[in-house]
Order: structure tokens, then sequence, then C-alpha cells
């Protein structure tokens, strides 16, 4: 039985390392309350640049729009979300082994690319032979800016207007709630779009200058935006879920250690003292006699 002494030092220790996973799950639990908002406050603006396509699908306006043309696909661009940093549980790992098998989806000769969001990302994706890397994205904000999203977009639209690639997916991690959080694929080129079940009056009476062309250039690139921009959100409130829950797991780890530390240090003290008792006893019986 180790003594008082090494058995202190580890309650110490063990206590210093619990009082930092608790600071960061609460940390955590912040961040991702804020990156639930950050999602949800997102919602109106891809509504409406669904109703606004829905309205112009059935006058016709999609129909030889080239972001909206189907290809045989041959070759993808795939671009990955994860984290930038560790300690969040299965995060990483999850939405890395979903892209592999992405990857494999793919029984072409001519190799996908990727574009990596996320330092995490960027490190697994070098590795690996079944993909080019366009692109690595770190330090991504947990409200990405217009610039940082900006050069995304750009580089997935020219690249599919250029016929380099067939398709563009995004791979990343759908936010259910705090306790499930799914590795998922979501293709936004060619564009396509869940058709809105209502379509206000407001906007079946607009008037779209300078013409309709001319708008739904915008509106596509706005939708195909607003898809890469709630994946990042979704994996970001993702990644913070499964880090809080993965600091909250480590807090009630360190605190069992410490109880069953605790407990075999009472019991070393207590085999201590019975020790010294046994021996004072032992002497006393030996001096009278």
């Amino acid at each position: 039985m180790a003594s008082t002494r090494v058995l202190k030092s580890r309650i110490r220790s063990v206590s210093n390392t619990k009082q930092i996973t608790k600071a960061m799950q609460m940390v955590a639990a912040s961040k991702m309350r804020r990156a639930q908002e950050n999602e949800k406050a997102t919602a109106p603006y891809a509504d409406s640049a669904r109703e606004i396509l829905t309205y112009l699908s059935s006058q016709g306006a999609t129909d030889d729009h080239p972001l909206f043309k189907e290809r045989e696909v041959k070759k993808r661009l795939i671009v990955v979300i994860a984290a930038d940093k560790g300690l969040a549980g299965a995060y990483n790992s999850n939405v890395m082994k979903f892209y592999v098998q992405t990857l494999r989806e793919n029984d072409h000769h001519a190799q996908d690319q990727t574009i990596a969001i996320g330092k995490r990302a960027a490190h697994f994706v070098t590795r690996i032979k079944e993909t080019n890397v366009l692109g690595t994205y770190e330090d991504i904000a947990d409200q990405p800016s217009g610039n940082e999203l900006k050069s995304i977009v750009d580089t997935v639209i020219n690249k599919f207007l250029s016929g380099d690639v067939d398709a563009v997916d995004v791979v990343y991690t759908k936010f259910v709630n705090s306790m499930i959080q799914t590795p998922v694929k979501q293709r936004i080129l060619p564009a396509g779009f869940e058709a809105s079940e209502t379509i206000s009056q407001q906007v079946r009476d607009a008037e779209y200058e300078p013409s309709v062309e001319v708008v739904l250039d915008g509106i596509v690139h706005r939708l195909i935006s607003s898809q890469v921009y709630q994946a990042i959100l979704d994996a970001k409130a993702s990644e913070w879920s499964m880090r809080m829950m993965a600091m909250k797991n480590a807090t009630d780890n360190a605190t069992d250690v410490i109880a069953d530390l605790t407990l075999e240090m009472n019991k070393a003290r207590q085999g201590a003292i019975t020790q010294e008792l046994a021996e004072i006893s032992g002497g006393v019986e030996a001096m009278n006699n």
C-alpha cells in the first residue's frame, strides 16, 4: 500500500486536473449555447432563399442555369469540417472516419479533391493518397466572417463551373441536440434546394431587377454560401457540445479517483495508527514483564 505522503501528492495532482477540466467544461457549455443561437439565427435567411428559388424554379428560370446542371459524377470536391483542437471526445475521429467512407464511395479512377477546414482535418487529409488537397483553412471563427466564407465558396463554385469537378459535397457533424451529433454528407453542387411549401404573396408580386437571371445568380450564390455557413455552425455547435461532455466525464472521473485515493489514504493512515498502537502496547507489556 502506498504511503500517505504519496497518496496526498496524487490527490493534489488529480484535484488540479479536476479544476482544469471543470473550467474547460464551463467554457465549452457557454460556447455551445452561443453556437446554438448562431445556428438558429440563420434559419430565416435560408428559408427566404428557398422560397424565392421555389418560385423562380416554377417559372423555369433554373432550367438552363449552369450551377443547376447535373453531370455524371466522375470527379468530386469534398469540403470536410473538423476542429482545430482535440479534447472533444470522438468528434474529430468520427468525422474523419465518415470522410474516409465518403472517399471510398468514388469507384472511378479520377481522384477526389478536398478542402479541409480545421487543423485536425488539415493534418489528416494531407496523409491520404486518394485525394488532392486544394486548400486548408485553420482557426475559423465560431461565427465565420464574410471574407472567411467567400474564399471557400468562390473556390467550390469556380471548380464546378470550370468542369474540374462534377459535384461538391460537404462532410461535417450535424448538431441534433446536446447529446446527439451525427456526421453527415450534404451535396451543395449542382445546386439544389428543398422546395418551400408556401410562397408568400410578396415573393409572387415582386419585380426582379435588373433581370430574373441576375437575381437568380445572386440567390444561388447566397444559397450555397448559406449551406456552407450552416455546416460550419453545425460543426462548431457539435464540437463544443462534445467537448463539454468530454470535460464533464473527465471531471466526474477525477471526482471518483479522488474519492478512491482518499479512501485508500484513510486506510493507510488507520493502518499506520493501528501499527503504532500495537508497538506501544507491545513495549508496555515487555516492560511489565
